[in-house]
Order: structure tokens, then sequence, then C-alpha cells
């Protein structure tokens, strides 16, 4: 609907809950920081969300095996943070790597491939 500062007013109060209820590494801990960073991209602040992207990598990191799909979205929603703040270098590096691990994890024609592959096209134009 658009309305981002209600949405991130709730994400935020699901997150203290979490907080309170999961152990620091938890990977729904990962889901509710990724969730508010997908807010502050929507409203534009590149460097809050890229703020919140990296602490649900480091859980990603922590908790699932190095190729996981999980690991790759992350990997690209840095990535298109990085897109957003205008740093192309660091952008292109994550996209790539969310490209490998997906292109290793998942089916050839799946749509997060595609998506990807656009992106990383996006930013070689841009640079």
């Amino acid at each position: 609907m658009g309305d981002y500062s209600k949405a991130l007013e709730f994400y935020e109060k699901a997150h203290k809950i979490k907080e309170k209820a999961l152990p620091p590494n938890h990977p729904e801990l990962a889901t509710s920081y990724n969730n508010i960073g997908g807010v502050y991209k929507n409203m534009g602040d590149y460097s809050k969300a890229l703020e919140f992207y990296e602490k649900a990598h480091k859980i990603k990191e922590k908790a699932l095996p190095s190729n996981h799909p999980s690991l790759a979205t992350s990997y690209n929603n840095i990535g298109l943070a990085y897109y957003g703040k205008g740093d192309y270098s660091k952008a292109l590096s994550f996209l790539e790597k969310a490209l490998s691990i997906w292109q290793k994890s998942l089916p050839p024609n799946h749509p997060n491939i595609k998506t990807v592959k656009n992106s990383i096209d996006n930013v070689k134009k841009k640079m």
C-alpha cells in the first residue's frame, strides 16, 4: 500500500518480540532484519537498507551452508542497495555472488537467475 512508516513500525515491533524470544543467531531474526531493510530500500534510504541487509546476512552466514539460496538472496539485496547508492562496483560484486550461488542451487529457468542477470546488466550499463 506504500505506507512504509507503518510497515516499518510493525516490522520493528515484531523484531523486538523475536529478539526477546529467540537466540541471537536465529534465522527468524535474519528474516526480520531483511524485512526492515526492504522497507528502507523501498523508501530510498539505501544506507539504512544496507545496514539491515548486512545484519541479516551475518546471521545467515553463521546458520547456513555457503551455497544456500538464502545467502544468494542476501547478496542480491546487498547488491541492489549498493546499486541504489550508486556504488556500482560493489553492487556488481554482490550480484555476481548471488548469481553464482543461484546457478548452482536453482533450476536454470528459475526467475531469480533471470532477475539477477538483468540487475547485473543494468549495473554494467551504469558503469
